[in-house]
């Protein structure tokens, strides 16, 4: 039973105005969350191939011609899988944060005629910046830690860097190229984990 708080002369319903959007986090949230990386990029392949699930949607729905259909298991695929699969932990984040935001501001700026858009660009975000940077960061390592998705959606269209990797130990056992690969993933991840640690020993320090 939602809870709801009066303001002014309409109800609002608690932990957002819109009802359809407060139901569609929460069906962001269901998901993908509890999905493992190997059963979402396998579900990935038989949706985004040319004659998967997507494509027979839309010439079914009469929105595209079967002849026009076309497979996105490239780096296109990839990106939809783990935007896919990281959006509800990011969502679960900013939620978080936008429910700690003090609402006067955000009435405030209503009640002098600002539109909900420019509410959210000029005051939510600002205000819930730092943990976008977290989820972002966060996403970023697990995404880079994760051999499934590029080797099942994308495969070598292009070659990305965990598959080349493994392709260098399996198929020549040329370690060192392999092992190359391995530091400089290491290198980028040493730098997202700075910022992450810069921002968080910040964030103690201020409090």
């Amino acid at each position: 039973m939602r809870r709801r708080v009066v303001r002014g002369d309409r109800p609002v319903v608690a932990g957002g105005e819109n009802p359809r959007a407060v139901a569609l986090r929460k069906f962001l949230y269901r998901w993908p969350l509890f999905i493992p990386f190997i059963v979402a990029a396998q579900c990935m392949r038989t949706f985004l191939a040319k004659n998967g699930l997507a494509n027979n949607t839309l010439v079914a729905s009469g929105l595209s011609d079967a002849a026009d259909t076309v497979s996105l298991l490239d780096w296109r695929g990839v990106i939809i899988t783990f935007v896919w699969k990281q959006a509800p932990f990011v969502a679960l984040l900013l939620a978080g944060a936008m429910a700690s935001i003090d609402r006067a501001t955000i009435e405030a700026a209503r009640n002098l005629g600002a539109r909900r858009l420019r509410c959210l660009v000029e005051i939510v975000l600002p205000q819930v910046a730092p943990t976008l940077m977290v989820g972002l960061i966060l996403s970023f390592v697990t995404m880079l830690s994760v051999l499934s998705v590029p080797l099942m959606v994308a495969g070598s269209q292009p070659t990305m860097l965990t598959v080349d990797m493994a392709f260098r130990i399996n198929a020549y056992g040329d370690y060192p190229v392999a092992n190359a690969l391995g530091v400089i993933s290491y290198l980028m991840t040493a730098i997202v984990a700075w910022v992450y640690l810069r921002y968080t020993l910040r964030e103690r320090s201020s409090a």
